[in-house]
């Protein structure tokens, strides 16, 4: 174990995808699959569409017919599967998505001709094979693998498997989130505070940031500063949960019991990282439940989240790659240095050339929350001696969109 040395956070990004695995597959209803995780690769079982399709309203034609009169012999409407055959010098008059009729390999749009009673004047155009028809398999060929395992379902996903006829889809398990904050100093937000006293923020944080990541929230809510209270409430919640988040009571400190607790009743990983902010961080298992004791500082507690606990979620649910994908961007700014690798809130954009730039979002102080207002990344400050200059390049990890331009001073 490396319980006491300062871990780096790419050492310990590895020893959390090798601790976590994949959650078990469950099927649900395709109308309630709306942002799971595909546990199986979809392959499609026929072609879309399954038959050649007007891709607007005309008539069905032989195009190079030699005459331009046709005779209307019938019309053929979206959902119809009639019998007509278009044979030379005549026409079907069709709709958009209706079946293309047997013999017709054309579509002329309606306003393409001159209407008659009976008949239609195809006007002096030239007509090619296949024209305003969507032939079979135009948007996937039987067989197709249309989409992968680790998926996440948005509109557009959820759209192709319906076209595909699927009704029940095979998802990963949303992995069960419990959230515990202690402290006797903390108060619910709306109540008033007595002296010493701080409003709760990191349980509504870390709950939001639960639910954003993909993550089921089965609990949220604190425990008294003692340590058979805290005890008694972690191990009713590890019975629950696939992962359990604690904030404060992970450091040195002599009250700081939800280190003291998790050492009797868990394997403990990992408890102090060479990162800032977030150097005391726990990573932990007790049984199938997977603890990350995360630090009291609200910024520290997000960021662990972001950087380690998105990594854990991300792999029960067999999303790849797991851990925080960086880029590489140009500071515009100078941009101190601390004796740890920083992650710094900051805010991405793209520049005029065409290149990626980047900035922080000023006071960096790990309990103020505020530095993640406006924020779309962190900002991977290495440690060195003398700040970073403007014009040189360091990793960021992007998280929200992509500004086109600088932020206003």
């Amino acid at each position: 174990m490396t319980q006491n040395r300062l871990l780096p956070p790419d050492e310990a990004l590895a020893i959390v995808e090798q601790v976590v695995q994949r959650l078990p597959v469950e099927y649900v209803r395709l109308a309630e699959a709306a942002e799971r995780v595909l546990a199986e690769p979809v392959v499609a079982p026929h072609d879309v569409p399954p038959f050649p399709a007007a891709t607007m309203d005309g008539f069905a034609v032989i195009h190079d017919d030699a005459s331009p009169w046709r005779e209307v012999i019938g019309e053929v409407y979206a959902g119809q599967a009639g019998d007509l055959e278009v044979t030379p010098g005549t026409a079907v008059r069709i709709m958009t998505g209706a079946p293309v009729p047997r013999g017709a390999d054309a579509v002329v749009p309606i306003e393409r001709v001159e209407l008659r009673d009976d008949h239609i004047i195809v006007r002096d155009v030239a007509l090619r094979a296949g024209e305003n028809i969507r032939p079979v398999g135009a948007d996937v060929h039987a067989g197709d693998r249309v989409l992968p395992a680790g998926t996440v379902l948005g509109p557009a996903e959820l759209g192709v498997l319906a076209s595909l006829g699927v009704g029940t889809v095979a998802v990963v398990r949303r992995p069960r989130v419990s959230v515990l904050t202690t402290g006797d100093e903390l108060v619910e937000p709306g109540e008033p505070l007595r002296p010493g006293q701080i409003w709760d923020s990191n349980r509504l944080v870390l709950a939001a940031a639960v639910q954003r990541a993909g993550a089921e929230l089965v609990w949220a809510g604190r425990a008294p500063d003692t340590p058979e209270a805290l005890r008694a409430v972690l191990e009713q919640r590890l019975a629950e949960s696939d992962i359990l988040l604690t904030t404060g009571g992970v450091s040195v400190g002599d009250r700081d019991f939800v280190r003291d607790v998790l050492g009797e009743i868990a394997t403990v990983y990992f408890r102090r990282l060479f990162m800032k902010p977030g150097k005391p961080l726990h990573f932990a298992t007790v049984g199938k439940c997977v603890v990350f004791g995360l630090p009291g500082n609200p910024v520290s507690a997000l960021v662990g989240f972001d950087i380690f606990v998105r990594t854990a979620i991300r792999r029960m649910l067999g999303q790849e790659p797991a851990r925080p994908q960086t880029v590489l961007v140009t500071l515009d700014q100078p941009v101190q240095t601390s004796d740890r690798i920083e992650y710094q809130r900051g805010i991405v954009w793209v520049g005029a050339d065409g290149r990626l730039y980047g900035r922080n979002t000023g006071n960096q102080q790990s309990s103020r929350l505020a530095s993640f207002v406006g924020a779309n990344a962190y900002l991977v400050i290495p440690p060195r001696e003398g700040p970073y200059a403007p014009g040189e390049r360091v990793e960021a990890i992007v998280w929200g969109a992509l500004r086109s331009a600088p932020p206003v001073p």
